[in-house]
């Protein structure tokens, strides 16, 4: 079943059959049930067994085609079983629904919002809490993930670029575009392998994730992208995440910390690699949902996944390279030929009722799609333009429409050499500037627009 479909009728069905598998997994009766509004699918459920109350959490398959691994939510759930029996902070695992896919795990008590701590003392003990957990994963001996299935790269070359190997396939398999950005970066990226880094650990990946409560911190959580890796690419999606979700102390003293506690020396330099290759394989992995939607998807969620990481991957690399990026002069439009036309459908969507948190979260999501669709008739010809005018410059030849253009730049870039690198990276950068400053007024384009790399 997809667990994205939404009507009443069919999400009243996945959560009858998942309180039915908790109350023959676990005995007793499921006494509330709180469909959370995020966007991938997600409950909290309360378990009454005689006098005991047991607060569970149920992580749904989010549909669609995004993850690198197949059969990722049941690889997160023993990932995160084996954690926890090797004493690392992480929910427990109760058990894995079959139909509807779900892992039934506990609910941990606590807040991600480090501002609810009681002072700096507070936030810096806690960022401290959650890299002495990091550390203890990245030591931990890998036999019983590996037996797992999860794979073990050789070499550090292979270490370095576990997540590129890991996200390519799912990214070759859906891709309906070019993608010249990207595939810059995946060229760059495989130019400059870090070639001493040959010690493997587990890492979360997707990391800076941990819940805290009362000054400790209760769990890490998340690892449905956890893989074999360098370590440091934990350090460096640890250090993304700060920008939006902060760790509770400055990223530079935190990496200092992780030196401390791990024994591992000063890498900055392996750190921003890492930090361009995240940033890199995640626009990768909504690529195709951004250039081909497909009905049930959280297109808002997605649309700002994509023009945020693109923002970072160019600034990642722009780090990397040492190099500095300029704001492009733009005029920007206010309105396009479709003005009224939105106008009206801003209206319609106004007059939606609706009282379900749940359906008021989608209302939102269409609420922003609409502000957003207003930008872009305003200005997406143009800034498709002057994309155009740029490439035709760097590329010596005219273009008939942005797709070609686009198709031609991707060409390009997949054999270009380092001598190439200045020009593209500018040219990538003016597009993705131009974009922010178009869209990063929107909700859509927020995240876009307060995108920052914490110094090392």
């Amino acid at each position: 079943m997809n667990m994205a479909l939404d009507n009443a009728g069919s999400e009243q069905l996945v959560e009858q059959k998942i309180r039915d598998f908790i109350e023959t997994l676990l005995g007793g009766t499921v006494v509330s049930t709180d469909r959370l509004p995020r966007w991938r699918p997600a409950w909290n459920m309360e378990l009454q067994r005689g006098n005991e109350i047991l607060k569970l959490h149920i992580r749904g398959d989010r549909g669609g085609d995004v993850s690198p691994f197949p059969d990722d939510l049941r690889r997160e759930a023993d990932t995160l079983a084996l954690l926890g029996q090797q004493g690392v902070p992480v929910p427990h695992i109760y058990g894995f629904c079959e139909d509807p896919l779900a892992i039934v795990m506990q609910a941990v008590p606590g807040t991600r919002d480090v501002s609810a701590a009681s002072d700096d003392a507070e936030r810096l003990s806690l960022a401290k809490q959650y890299i002495d957990a990091m550390v203890a994963m990245h030591q931990l001996p890998l036999d019983d993930f590996v037996a797992k299935g999860i794979a073990l790269p050789e070499g550090a070359e292979a270490i370095s670029l576990a997540g590129l190997d890991a996200y390519y396939p799912l990214y070759a398999r859906n891709k309906t575009r070019p993608q010249p950005l990207l595939e810059f970066a995946l060229n760059w990226l495989r130019r400059n392998v870090p070639q001493h880094r040959s010690k493997p650990s587990l890492v979360q990946y997707d990391s800076g994730q941990y819940l805290f409560e009362n000054g400790k911190l209760t769990t890490l959580y998340d690892f449905e992208f956890a893989m074999i890796g360098d370590p440091l690419a934990d350090l460096a999606s640890a250090r993304m995440r700060d920008n939006y979700e902060p760790l509770g102390a400055p990223f530079k003293q935190l990496y200092e910390y992780y030196q401390q506690v791990s024994g591992e020396p000063p890498e900055p330099d392996v750190v921003r690699f890492h930090t361009t290759l995240f940033s890199t394989v995640s626009t990768m992995q909504f690529s195709s949902t951004v250039a081909t939607p497909k009905p049930g998807d959280p297109h808002d969620t997605y649309i700002e996944f994509d023009i945020a990481l693109r923002r970072v991957v160019v600034h990642a690399l722009a780090e990397s390279m040492g190099v500095a990026i300029e704001t492009p002069a733009s005029s920007i439009k206010p309105t396009g030929p479709n003005a009224e036309l939105l106008s009206m459908l801003r209206d319609a969507v106004e007059q939606v009722e609706v009282t379900d948190p749940f359906q008021s979260t989608k209302l939102n999501a269409v609420r922003k799609i609409v502000e957003y669709l207003g930008k872009a008739d305003a200005m997406m010809l143009e800034l498709q333009a002057q994309d155009m005018r740029e490439a035709q410059a760097l590329l010596g030849q005219r273009f008939e429409d942005h797709q070609k253009m686009e198709a031609a730049l991707e060409s390009f870039v997949t054999t270009a050499g380092a001598e190439h690198d200045l020009p593209l990276l500018t040219l990538f950068a003016s597009q993705i500037e131009r974009r922010v400053q178009v869209f990063g007024s929107t909700a859509i384009g927020a995240s876009a627009s307060h995108i920052d790399l914490p110094p090392l």
